[in-house]
């Protein structure tokens, strides 16, 4: 007989109960993260699909105001959009940016519509040792931009300062009343301005600099969900084990209360 066959003995019903209890919640936390890693799997695949619809939509005529109320991320962000109207280049808010070209600002202009309601526009992208080029350079007032949900509050680490002209993110409602905007016929979104194409024998100017939006979404839902399972498994398998072995130390511990058979 194995030297540990011989020295251990059977839990306690407490705390084969508890140990048993433990690696069960284990089991049943471990199955719950992986079905909601599933299901958040689903969800984010049919968000990539929606926005690959809408990315390859022609663009469409702006949301009409009675319409701003009912827009929500999930279904409208990344809409391609056109508008025509006349930009206020005086108004234009410089916003805190970090991109692959580097630390600079977005370049948010209002523009109004031909239907006389307004929209701010991310015209771009500039370096914080660039200038803008004159406004009169910047081509005609139609814009094809992606729509954006508003930033309220500024960044994670830096608020808004609205009195003293400081944005850490593009906040709609705050820079149009800085502005002055009238609220009610402003748009709660932006747009992300796409490239377009310039006259012909026109030079369109390098900065701001267009197209910049980073339309990525993570989908590593399956990997988490195979890890959350197989650590289910595994806390399944450590409750078999223990109940298989603490049959087998049972009965060895009935053998040995018994002592050997007569006549052996």
């Amino acid at each position: 007989m194995d030297m540990d066959e011989e020295v251990r003995a059977p839990r306690s019903r407490g705390a084969l109960a508890s140990l048993i209890a433990l690696l069960a919640l284990a089991l049943a936390g471990f199955t719950a993260l992986g079905v909601w890693q599933v299901q958040r799997m689903g969800w984010k695949r049919d968000l990539i699909a929606r926005v690959d619809r809408h990315l390859a939509a022609a663009p469409a005529a702006p949301p009409a105001a009675d319409q701003w109320p009912r827009l929500t991320p999930q279904a409208d962000e990344y809409r391609r959009i056109r508008v025509r109207g006349h930009f206020r280049h005086d108004q234009a808010t410089l916003v805190r940016a970090s991109t692959v070209m580097g630390a600079g600002y977005w370049v948010l202009t209002p523009l109004e519509g031909e239907d006389g309601l307004w929209v701010w526009v991310n015209r771009g992208f500039v370096p914080s040792n660039r200038e803008l080029p004159p406004a009169s350079d910047l081509g005609a007032d139609q814009v094809t931009g992606l729509l954006r949900f508003t930033e309220p509050d500024g960044s994670l680490l830096q608020a808004n300062e609205p009195a003293q002209q400081r944005w850490y993110s593009r906040d709609v409602a705050a820079m149009t009343a800085a502005r002055g905007l009238p609220a009610g016929r402003t748009a709660p979104y932006f747009l992300d301005a796409q490239d377009e194409p310039w006259p012909p024998g026109a030079t369109p100017p390098q900065w701001p600099q267009a197209g910049l939006t980073v339309v990525h979404f993570s989908d590593n839902h399956l990997v988490y969900a195979v890890t959350w399972f197989a650590l289910a498994v595994m806390a399944a398998c450590g409750i078999g084990y223990i109940v298989a072995d603490e049959f087998r130390l049972r009965q060895l511990a009935g053998e040995r209360h018994r002592g050997p058979a007569a006549g052996a």
